[in-house]
């Protein structure tokens, strides 16, 4: 059923419940690319700044589709392993350095050209609000959170406009606060909550970021 006209209705709706947990000191980081349409109205209603938060696979060796952890983009840039690929594997996480320096050249590359090489927004003693367009199975945004939580904030709000309920239970702990307007019942793909939810192109995201 649809719910939300586009990325922005969603976001304009968003920005009206995040705004009720009365956070005093928000930062706003969006999951691109869908996510960025999503979180500027959330960002310009709180008066916050808008910033990315990004994540990237690191593949095991000769089957760069299996991951063996992500990173996660930052002034501190953040980690995260599966620990039971590893112990398959008979690696330790040591082994993948080079693999981590590349991929976060590929950030590095990225947030060049959507940010114009703006230095991340610091995190610490700050709320952060993660906001996506919506979640299906969680992976990236398991990844994204868990690569946060050392950076010292004072509150992790997760912000989406829809998401299956047993995803949005199994991701609860990680953060202080929730916020998900929509959650169908079933839930085929973040898309049915949407009239249109086309692919939003790099100039696009470029564009509302810069506005931020």
């Amino acid at each position: 059923m649809q719910q939300f006209a586009d990325r922005q209705d969603a976001g304009t709706r968003l920005a009206e419940a995040v705004e009720k947990l009365g956070l005093a000191d928000p930062v706003i980081l969006a999951l691109p690319r869908g996510g960025v349409p999503v979180a500027a109205p959330v960002a310009e209603r709180l008066g916050a700044p808008l910033d990315l938060v990004m994540v990237r696979k690191i593949g095991t060796p000769g089957n760069p589709e299996l991951a063996a952890g992500a990173v996660v983009d930052g002034a501190e840039p953040q980690t995260v392993f599966n620990a039971d690929i590893l112990r398959h594997l008979g690696m330790r996480e040591a082994d993948f350095a080079a693999a981590v320096a590349r991929e976060l050249k590929v950030i590095e590359d990225r947030r060049a050209v959507y940010l114009a090489g703006r230095d991340p927004v610091p995190l610490r003693g700050r709320d952060v609000v993660v906001v996506d367009d919506g979640i299906a199975t969680g992976a990236t945004v398991k990844v994204a959170l868990k690569g946060l939580k050392a950076r010292g904030q004072a509150s992790l709000t997760l912000a989406v406009p829809t998401a299956p309920k047993d995803t949005l239970e199994e991701l609860q702990p990680m953060v202080d606060h929730r916020v998900c307007l929509v959650t169908p019942d079933p839930f085929w793909a973040v898309g049915q909550a949407y009239g249109r939810v086309g692919q939003r192109s790099g100039a696009e995201v470029v564009g509302l970021l810069q506005e931020r």
